[in-house]
């Protein structure tokens, strides 16, 4: 995918900072590290609609979400898997069946605000 270049609109047409603003923000930046591993968890489509199921539906297993996405088992299983280590995802064994839900509120708060974010026309690039 070509990345667009800036138009002259897009750019400072000096070179200058606000050196309160920066001294002030950079320890701050760093703050994010280790927050884009949930961010690449749900940066792929098949992850993020497994993701927005677990917000409608509280617990789903394998099977159950390999027929909502008309996939294999062993690809919602390894999508599963994923948002299991990057901690998006629980799993439980109830006999022979996997239940998966999502870790917690946060994850589910996030993919309801992308979701009204896309509703209102924002989330379309």
């Amino acid at each position: 995918m070509p990345v667009a270049q800036p138009s002259n609109s897009d750019v400072c047409e000096v070179i200058c900072h606000d050196e309160d603003k920066v001294r002030r923000l950079r320890p701050k930046v760093g703050e994010v590290d280790g927050l884009a591993p949930l961010f690449k968890g749900l940066g792929d489509e098949t992850r993020l609609r497994i993701a927005h199921a677990l917000t409608v539906e509280k617990e789903l297993c394998v099977c159950d979400v390999a027929a909502i996405l008309g996939t294999t088992v062993a690809t919602a299983s390894h999508h599963l898997r994923l948002l299991k280590s990057l901690g998006l995802t629980k799993s439980r064994k109830e006999g022979k069946l996997v239940y998966y839900s999502l870790d917690d509120d946060h994850v589910r708060q996030i993919v309801r605000m992308g979701m009204e974010h896309l509703a209102e026309g924002k989330g379309n690039a």
